[in-house]
């Protein structure tokens, strides 16, 4: 699980360059929680995606069960806060939008409409 590694200082410092050295012309759309604040701080567009804990509950009960896993949505609920509170609250990189981040929140939203929100972000629509 990357959240609970990501606590790890060491294994963040091992990281960190070979992350940054994935970044070419013309560009690179990179994903992850503090992409816009670490590893890529001077990127050009910084876009914060987030939706409610529920929202994303429910979308992951809906990929397992696609899937064929059994599963339980408070179960789930209750990792994706539990997971929310340790990222928020680590020492190292706190979860949290850069200063210059468009924040979206997907709740609610088809993927279309979030492509398309974060296009505009973007200047690209």
């Amino acid at each position: 699980n990357a959240s609970k590694v990501a606590v790890i200082q060491s294994v963040r410092d091992a990281l960190l360059q070979r992350q940054r050295d994935f970044r070419q012309a013309p560009g690179l759309v990179a994903d992850g929680r503090d992409m816009g604040t670490v590893v890529f701080p001077d990127a050009p567009v910084k876009i914060f995606l987030t939706a409610s804990a529920e929202e994303r509950a429910q979308r992951r009960y809906s990929q397992l069960k696609d899937a064929g896993v059994d599963v339980n949505i408070d179960a789930l609920l209750e990792e994706i806060r539990v997971r929310d509170e340790r990222d928020m609250n680590r020492s190292a990189a706190p979860l949290k939008p850069a200063d210059d981040a468009q924040v979206i929140d997907s709740t609610g939203l088809s993927i279309e409409e979030v492509l398309d929100r974060c296009m505009a972000a973007a200047g690209q629509a």
